[in-house]
């Protein structure tokens, strides 16, 4: 008795074939795909400082010139010390500070502040750092004396929705050198806000440096006080 061989017979070759293609078509489709997905570019934060300055040169001051003065580096901590441009939702939660998600200050916070009081000061005065004072101490045998800066908020304040201001607060210390060591001359905080023209990063940033420079107003007659 011969068996009946088409009882196993294999399925056609070209069915089997013709699947295989439909699989690997699919793939290839795919792949087509995932690389027209690819993510954009990361947009690049829009950087930040206090402006160029007076473009020309400033009238001479003939006022009689004051004390040269020694000015340390700018302290600052937390958050404050990095280029984030921080900004505080007062009518929500003014605990929590909040990073503008595409701006970055140029530098950190506490060397833009420095290099703009050391231009505001040596308008009358001669202002150097730590290492240029000691310099000058052995050339001329007096060292001038020291001021020193804290940056405590350095912030876009937001009282409401539609209203904004900088605040910008430091703590200023004066101190001379002795042979003992510093002694105190005097010591505050200086608090000043200056309203934005609008809600966003770059509002809060005209209104930052508008509030810095009036710090600095206060803090150089401040020390013209001190005795």
């Amino acid at each position: 008795m011969t068996a009946d061989r088409s009882v196993f017979r294999q399925p056609p070759l070209p069915a089997l074939n013709s699947r295989r293609g439909v699989l690997l078509l699919a793939g290839a489709a795919g792949l087509v795909l995932a690389g027209c997905s690819l993510p954009d570019k990361p947009v690049r934060s829009t950087l930040y400082d206090f402006g160029p300055g007076p473009l020309t040169p400033r009238p001479q001051d003939r006022r009689a010139p004051l004390p040269a003065i020694a000015l340390a580096d700018v302290e600052a901590a937390g958050m404050l010390d990095s280029t984030a441009v921080l900004y505080r939702l007062a009518y929500a939660d003014a605990n929590q500070l909040r990073p503008y998600a595409q701006a970055r200050w140029s530098a950190l916070p506490a060397l833009l502040v420095r290099r703009r009081m050391r231009e505001a000061l040596g308008e009358r005065r001669a202002v150097f750092t730590a290492e240029e004072a000691a310099s000058q101490a052995r050339v001329g045998g007096r060292v001038p004396h020291t001021l020193r800066v804290e940056l405590d908020e350095f912030t876009h304040h937001f009282d409401s929705p539609t209203a904004s201001r900088g605040v910008v607060r430091l703590r200023v210390t004066l101190t001379e050198s002795t042979t003992v060591g510093d002694r105190l001359l005097g010591q505050r905080a200086v608090v000043a806000t200056r309203p934005a023209d609008s809600g966003d990063a770059s509002g809060g940033v005209r209104a930052l440096a508008a509030a810095t420079d009036a710090a600095i107003e206060d803090i150089a007659q401040w020390l013209q006080q001190v005795p």
